[in-house]
């Protein structure tokens, strides 16, 4: 027999139990525990500091310092560290090194993620779908047809979804059929899986992807909590696709959380009468989320080259207009392929200011382009 690719071998982490602890306290949450962290300076001086010094910290009053240095919170997560360990649950924290990358851009990205399967959450290509529960055969046949086209055009995507009825099954199940990984973001602990009619599909994903969630083995599922998951199917991503949506629902709130980290948005267009296509008909005219129709739509918002094909590099020589300054932007992304523009600040020796005006300026002249999460590579 061969190998399992997917076998889990327990770490010893004699962090985890303050990993879990601070997101069980009551009242604080991902941005009010990574400001603790930063504060003190790590995550187990945290559960170490005095009161009188935890009062200091901005946005830290009486309330939050109490449950602070209320220890019983650890107790509750050595139980959680059984039930890891007992159902081989892989976690990433949001300072390690296998924390999404795309994630830890992300001012309230949970501090934790528990995981059943495993895959590589930094893949080149990850894509939400999401949409209504109540699918029509419309919106079925859009999510089908895109990621069978995805694959046809030898594309390899990370599809991001939420396990729900509707769109989200479709999207996990055609990624599925196509020999893409699947993540699916739940709204609950992994000591529950709702819908339970999805089981089947959820160990497939197990397989091929995984189960993902920032609450705690024994959180039931409730209203409040897939809202909160939302934001980790729209940070996981590049982009969010909306299928099919009414006027309000749960993927019209993350196609706005999406746009909030500054990623991009798309949505199918249907017909004006049709109930599940005026959310997305909305999201178009007021220019939250751009139209697609076709694999090549996406492609082009995304800047996704289709595999095989290869354009020609670019020659900065035949752009003499550049400056020096410019060339040499250029001569860093081509060596490094993509860039944040931090790093392109670093590595030029150059201000912000100024190293923004010339990538605009290069884009604006065809030699690079600007990608999701202010990544930059060169237009070739």
């Amino acid at each position: 027999m061969g190998q399992n690719p997917f076998k889990f071998t327990a770490m010893p982490d004699d962090l985890l139990k303050y990993k879990i602890g601070i997101t069980l306290i009551p009242g604080i949450g991902s941005i009010s525990a990574k400001k603790l962290i930063a504060y003190c300076g790590s995550i187990e001086a945290v559960f170490k500091e005095k009161k009188k010094a935890l009062l200091k910290i901005p946005g830290i009053g009486e309330s939050l310092a109490e449950s602070v240095i209320n220890q019983k919170v650890l107790g509750l997560a050595e139980k959680e560290i059984e039930f890891i360990n007992r159902y081989e649950i892989n976690y990433h924290f949001y300072l390690d090194e296998d924390y999404p990358a795309r994630l830890k851009n992300c001012e309230d990205g949970p501090i934790i993620l528990f995981c059943k399967g495993k895959t590589n959450f930094n893949q080149a290509k990850v894509l939400s779908i999401v949409g209504t529960r109540s699918a029509t055969d419309y919106g079925k046949e859009c999510c089908n047809k895109l990621t069978d086209d995805l694959k046809a055009r030898n594309h390899q995507v990370l599809i991001v979804s939420g396990l729900a009825y509707g769109v989200d099954i479709c999207a996990h199940r055609a990624a599925l059929r196509n020999g893409f990984e699947t993540v699916a973001v739940l709204g609950h602990g992994l000591a529950t899986l709702y819908p339970s009619v999805h089981k089947a599909t959820a160990m497939e994903i197990t397989k091929q992807g995984a189960l993902v969630t920032d609450f705690v083995s024994d959180m039931e599922p409730d209203r409040n909590n897939f809202v909160k998951r939302n934001r980790i199917i729209a940070g996981l991503a590049d982009a969010t696709l909306v299928v099919e949506s009414g006027v309000k629902g749960g993927a019209l709130i993350t196609a706005d959380i999406a746009g909030s980290y500054n990623r991009d948005v798309m949505a199918f267009p249907g017909r004006l009468n049709d109930t599940y296509s005026r959310g997305c008909n909305w999201l178009i005219k007021t220019n939250k989320a751009a139209m697609i129709e076709t694999v090549e739509d996406l492609e082009y918002l995304l800047g996704w080259d289709t595999p095989g094909t290869q354009k020609s590099a670019v020659q900065t020589e035949l752009f003499p207009e550049i400056s020096l300054d410019e060339k040499q932007i250029i001569e860093i992304l081509r060596e490094a392929g993509e860039l944040p523009i931090d790093l392109i600040c670093v590595q030029a020796e150059m201000p912000m200011s100024k190293i923004s005006a010339m990538l605009l300026n290069l884009e604006f002249a065809g030699l690079i382009r600007s990608l999701p999460g202010k990544m930059y590579r060169l237009a070739r």
